[in-house]
C-alpha cells in the first residue's frame, strides 16, 4: 500500500465531528480498491491519484461532506453521470452527512475500479467549459475590505474561481461579527500573500 499523506491527516483530524468517520471510511475503500493511489492535497482539499491521473476526491463543508470522481461524466453508472452533467457542487454522491447517506461499499469500490479501468486505459476527462462557470458573487462588507489592500486587490482579481469560493464561504459561514471581522483580516493577509484560504494543505 502507498505510503499515506500526513496532509490527509491534518485535513479530516480539523474536520466537523460528524465528517471524520465519513472521510476515514472512504479513503480506507479507495486504498482497498486502489493500492498503488497516491494521497495529494490539490485546491485546498484531498484528491487520490492513479497512473499520475485524477482518480477520486473528498471534502469536508460545514455541515455535509462530498465525494466526486474525476471521470464521473465518462463512467458507466447513469446516476454518476447525470451528476456529473450537471456540475453538483455536492459531488456525485450527494450531500453525505453520515455513513447511513453513502452506497454499500461494493457500489464504491466498483466506481473506483471503474475510475481506474479509465486510467489504465489513458482517457482524459472532457475539458469544462468555461462559459459555464459563473464568477462567485463576493459580499460588499468583504470586497469592501480587500479593496483597502492593494495587494489584496490585484491578487483576489487573479485567484481562480475556486480559491474566491473557499474564502467567501469561509467569511460567511462566521455566526458572530467578531468571528466574520477576525476571518476577514487574516484573510486579507493571506490574499495579499496570494495565499488560497488552504494553502496550509498544500504542498
Amino acid at each position: 500500500m502507498t505510503d499515506k499523506n500526513p496532509a490527509f491527516d491534518t485535513y479530516i483530524e480539523k474536520s466537523a465531528d460528524f465528517a471524520k468517520p465519513i472521510l476515514n471510511h472512504l479513503r480506507s475503500l479507495v486504498h482497498k480498491a486502489c493500492p498503488a493511489t497516491e494521497e495529494k492535497i490539490k485546491w485546498g482539499f484531498p484528491h487520490f491519484e492513479y497512473k499520475n491521473d485524477m482518480l477520486c476526491h473528498f471534502a469536508s463543508f460545514k455541515n455535509h461532506c462530498a465525494f466526486g470522481f474525476w471521470k464521473g461524466s465518462l463512467m458507466k453508472d447513469q446516476w454518476l453521470k447525470e451528476n456529473a452533467e450537471s456540475e453538483n457542487a455536492m459531488g456525485h454522491y450527494g450531500k453525505i452527512t453520515s455513513l447511513k447517506d453513502l452506497p454499500a461499499d461494493k457500489i464504491i469500490i466498483a466506481h473506483i475500479k471503474e475510475a481506474m479501468r479509465l486510467n489504465d486505459e489513458g482517457i482524459k476527462a472532457p475539458r469544462t467549459k468555461q462559459g459555464k462557470i459563473s464568477p462567485v458573487e463576493t459580499p460588499e462588507y468583504f470586497l469592501k475590505e480587500i479593496k483597502t489592500n492593494k495587494k489584496s486587490l490585484v491578487n483576489w482579481e487573479k485567484f481562480s474561481n475556486s480559491h474566491k469560493k473557499e474564502y467567501v464561504e469561509w467569511i460567511i459561514e462566521a455566526k458572530r461579527d467578531e468571528t466574520r471581522d477576525k476571518r476577514m483580516e487574516q484573510a486579507i493577509e493571506w490574499i495579499a500573500e496570494g495565499k488560497g484560504r488552504n494553502w496550509k494543505y498544500q504542498k
